[in-house]
């Protein structure tokens, strides 16, 4: 996937017949009895957010009220300090959003409040590119720490590379121009944020037998793990030193379009807090390709046989370096 490279830009000149016209209004006298000042609005700040609530590109907006591109651009950059309230007006209306002029506490302390609601910034808002430009506020920009963070690093899902032998430079921050991919994203982070883990203890499993589910808020179930309590003295005898119990993994199980998203390394870390609070010291896996790689990111070691066999060994003298 290649790396988009149009970005917003931050200030252009606009054409013959676009420049805004200074206000000619007086400065209002001040109110009897009034103190307070109210901070001035940052208007590119909010016309940025109104649009990526409303999920609209600075083209699509200036499309949409009829205001030049450039002269869009010029205010969200703070070129122009005072835009004629009809230019705001249309912009702020395109964009999905309200103007509310009125004196402060209209309705009284009783009354209803009012009902405009204030619009979150954009996130990345304080993110430049090498050029120092904005990116669009309409999309999702995230920091690039690793090649697979970066859409374009085709490689590195396939090949683990040394960062100077790169086919190409990745960049410190990315976005996603495709809005598929990035409503997929969103969806994502919404997931990440819902899912809880807990442990199943009332599904009539004998007492021995270990069950987690990564469950959204309204239950649905997104992953599941299962394993289950054995005696190494039973399988040894008294050959080997070993305590009373260990636990066996038998799966870890995660719903495709879930895959990715952390999940099954949460379940198999919540396995690990309750080995802890029950005093057991050692799990055993049998594993491949992915999840091989799952439970060596969450402390397991392979041991010499086949299929690899997985340990995970917690007691003190293990953890002390």
């Amino acid at each position: 996937m290649k790396q988009p490279q149009e970005l917003e830009r931050p200030e252009e000149l606009e054409a013959p017949g676009e420049r805004e016209e200074p206000g000619e209004l007086e400065e209002p006298a001040e109110l009897e009895g009034e103190s307070e000042v109210p901070e001035p609005v940052d208007l590119g700040v909010l016309l940025r957010a109104l649009r990526r609530r409303a999920d609209l590109s600075q083209r699509g907006l200036a499309e949409r009220s009829g205001v030049p591109q450039a002269t869009l651009a010029r205010i969200e950059a703070g070129r122009v300090a005072d835009p004629r309230f009809r230019t705001v007006e249309r912009l702020v209306r395109a964009a999905g959003g309200r103007l509310a002029i009125g004196a402060p506490n209209a309705h009284g302390p009783d009354g209803p409040p009012d009902d405009v609601v204030a619009v979150p910034r954009v996130p990345h808002d304080g993110m430049r590119d090498e050029a120092g430009r904005r990116y669009p506020a309409h999309l999702d920009v995230w920091e690039v720490h690793d090649p697979r963070d970066w859409p374009g690093a085709w490689w590195a899902d396939w090949y683990k590379l040394p960062p100077e032998r790169f086919p190409r430079p990745v960049p410190a921050a990315t976005y996603e121009l495709g809005r598929r991919y990035r409503d997929q994203r969103r969806w994502a982070d919404r997931v990440r944020r819902e899912v809880a883990v807990r442990q199943v203890t009332d599904d009539g499993l004998p007492s021995t037998c270990w069950r987690f589910v990564a469950e959204l808020p309204d239950g649905r179930v997104l992953g599941e793990l299962r394993a289950h309590e054995r005696s190494p003295r039973l399988l040894y005898g008294d050959l080997v030193e070993a305590g009373e119990r260990e636990i066996v993994l038998d799966g870890v199980l995660v719903t495709g379009a879930c895959r990715r998203l952390g999940i099954g390394r949460r379940l198999v870390e919540a396995l690990t807090v309750e080995m802890d609070r029950r005093g057991l010291c050692a799990a055993h896996a049998v594993a491949d390709f992915g999840g091989v790689d799952l439970l060596l990111a969450c402390g397991y070691r392979l041991e010499a046989s086949r299929p690899y066999a997985l340990r995970l060994d917690r007691s003190p003298s293990r953890l002390v370096v």
